[in-house]
């Protein structure tokens, strides 16, 4: 039993740290693209649970520590893109597609090649340019309410120097401490958890908006991540198994209202890693622990989307922002990291970050076209370069050049 605590431990303290630091992200999300307060409280229960039930089948099954998660970069980008014509049935419409969409990647590896194949300058740009409006929410907040905001901002600076890992639970704990000293009170709200079904719908404007947007930052931002730290930690489990998986769970739970869920690419460490057991053959038991925890911890989706209306809504979003600094650093280096892809990685983060909507098209869709295009071009004008000046054929100058 001595031996079985340390990899338990470590699976309960993954589930605390991925729930806490960032499940305002997902009801953020949720209710930018249209959830009322059930639905929103029953996508953060329905993702708890495709989350658990995953982890435990895969782990139990390979005997390997994977580590499920949802996809933090698609909520972000669901606040990004905001509501949708149609609702919430239409983005629920858009999260099954997604869903289809990853089973199809396991299903056809070459779809999965594809994705992998994306510029990592324009992956990494387009999701620094999702990223971005949450994680300026800290200085919004500090400006509107800086007697709620500050300390928890203070907090995750502390925590971040001395124990990284808990920084963002500690600043959700010291935020909602301040919700409620200065709310009305729990009384005032239902804190159950609450399963409440929706009704599909599909329109072309969410296919292009939220469904392909969603099922690239799913797919680059955190299975392609999640795979490498896996590989890190000398673990090779089949892709193909987790693709079907998460993805039939997502497609699943798009009809309670959950968006995405995927392979842990940070949180994944903390189960992988040597902390969780020394012996690498073990660790797959802190990830089913960990998948465990999130189905206990799902039945408290009641009272954390009660902690959001309570709150003045920057403050959620300022721990969501504080949440996701770590994922914009790590998305503005592999956008600049490479000189050639460069001009191409800022046309997509100034497109993305702007907001646009074009022809009822998120601004996402659009920083991936518009860097793919300005990459093209660039390339085009690279191949059709002369070999050298004494090959190339003199032309008369031209005014303006």
């Amino acid at each position: 039993m001595t031996r079985l605590l340390q990899p338990i431990l470590a699976g309960v303290v993954t589930a605390l740290v991925g729930f806490a630091s960032s499940f305002a992200v997902v009801l953020a999300g949720l209710r930018a693209v249209g959830a009322d307060q059930r639905q929103a409280t029953s996508g953060l229960l329905v993702l708890c649970v495709a989350i658990g039930v995953v982890a435990i089948w895969l782990g139990l099954r390979q005997r390997v520590p994977i580590t499920i998660a949802w996809s933090t970069p698609g909520a972000a980008l669901l606040v990004a893109t905001g509501a949708v014509e149609g609702g919430f049935p239409v983005a629920v419409g858009a999260f099954v597609v997604s869903g289809l969409l990853i089973i199809a990647a396991g299903l056809f590896p070459t779809l999965g090649r594809w994705i992998a194949a994306i510029p990592t300058p324009i992956a990494g740009a387009m999701l620094a340019g999702v990223l971005l409006n949450l994680c300026v929410a800290p200085v919004r907040a500090l400006a509107e309410v800086p007697l709620m905001a500050g300390p928890a901002v203070l907090t995750w600076a502390l925590l971040s120097r001395f124990a990284r890992k808990w920084a963002v639970p500690g600043a959700l704990l010291v935020a909602v401490v301040a919700i409620a000293l200065t709310g009305p009170g729990l009384g005032a709200v239902d804190v159950r958890p609450v399963i409440e079904p929706t009704l599909p719908s599909w329109n072309a404007q969410a296919m292009i908006s939220i469904a392909l947007p969603l099922f690239l930052v799913t797919m680059a931002s955190q299975n392609v991540p999640g795979m490498a730290v896996l590989a890190g930690y000398g673990y090779r489990p089949p892709l193909r198994g987790i693709l079907l998986s998460t993805g039939l769970a997502s497609t699943l739970g798009a009809l309670l209202g959950g968006h995405a869920v995927n392979l842990a690419a940070i949180t994944a460490a903390l189960s992988a890693g040597p902390d969780a057991d020394p012996d690498p053959g073990r660790r797959w038991i802190a990830s089913v622990t960990a998948g465990a925890s999130m189905i206990v911890l799902g039945i408290g989706s009641g009272l954390a989307t009660a902690l959001v209306l309570l709150s003045p809504p920057v403050l959620i979003e300022a721990v969501a922002g504080l949440a996701l600094i770590g994922a914009l650093a790590s998305a503005i280096t592999a956008a600049i990291a490479e000189p050639e892809g460069r001009e191409a990685a800022v046309i997509t983060f100034v497109v993305t970050a702007s907001g646009l909507t074009l022809l009822g098209v998120g601004a996402a869709f659009w920083g991936l076209v518009a860097g793919g295009l300005m990459m093209l071009l660039h390339r085009r004008r690279k191949v059709s370069r002369p070999v050298s000046e004494e090959q190339a054929v003199p032309e008369p100058a031209v005014s303006g050049e």
